[in-house]
Formats: structure tokens, sequence, C-alpha cells
């Protein structure tokens, strides 16, 4: 193949000096391979890591023996830029006592109200709140922050 210019060069085929195959001269650089796990040695793994799982999810799954207390948020008004109502559920152990932070805030998710009310034993284990939350600006939503269990 010639053209008016003269004749094109191919590129030249590549030259392995030593004539070994590439894995031969990865392994003659960097050392072998290392041996995968054996099939029982990978069952043995799958196992331990299943019963593992189980167990944490069992331990999750217990209730703590302090007792424990969950709220529900219900709802909320923005009476004006000073005043502000949140309504929330609390259960719990009848005989227990709590107390729930609830905060108000702002458009930027700033604070701007917030007030910690502390709910005696009662006759049942939900029980509805109404709190009334002074505010330093007008809100834009409220709700519970936490609850906690009070030590008797």
């Amino acid at each position: 193949m010639s053209t008016e210019e003269g004749p094109v060069k191919q590129p030249a085929p590549e030259q392995i000096p030593d004539g070994l195959p590439s894995a031969s001269r990865l392994a003659n650089r960097y050392g072998a391979p290392k041996p995968g796990l054996s099939r029982r040695a990978k069952i043995v793994a799958t196992i331990a890591a299943v019963v593992l799982g189980c167990g944490g999810a069992a331990y999750l799954a217990m209730p703590s023996p302090g007792g424990e207390v969950s709220f529900k948020d219900v709802g909320f008004s923005i009476i004006d830029a000073e005043h502000a109502t949140v309504d929330f559920q609390v259960t719990k152990d009848p005989k227990d006592s709590a107390s729930c932070a609830i905060q108000v805030l702002n458009e930027s998710y700033a604070v701007v109200g917030w007030k910690q009310v502390t709910i005696g034993p009662a006759e049942e284990a939900t029980t509805g709140q109404r709190l009334d939350v002074r505010t330093d600006s007008l809100g834009v939503t409220g709700g519970v922050n936490a609850c906690w269990l009070l030590d008797d």
C-alpha cells in the first residue's frame, strides 16, 4: 500500500520480550494471587452472618426493662406571631411519668418556640395532649421534638 506521499506505516505488533503470557508476568511481578475461600468456609461464614443478624434483630425487638414512651404528632395551630398550639398523643405505661419537648419552627426550620411538659400517671396508656407554646416570631409548624420517661 502506498500513497503519493510514501508508504503508510503499520504499527508494529506488541513484542513480549520474555515470551510469557501476561498472567505469568503479573504473578512474577506482584506474586501469585491468593486462593479464595473454600466452599465450606463460605457456607460457614453465611450461616454465622445469618445467626448474628437474627440475634441482633431479636435483641432490638425486646422491650427495654425501664419501659418505653412513644409520641405521635396530631396537629398544630399557629394563632399569631406570639402563640401556637400543638396537639399530640403520648403512649406509655399508665403508671409512668414522661416529659416531652414541644417545639414550633419558622419557615427556615429555626426554633421560635419551645416548651417542656410533664405527663404524669394516667388511666389509659395513650393520652391526648394540647399545649400552648409562646413564640418569638411567626411559626409555620409545630410538633414534638422528643419524649422520655422520668425516674420515679
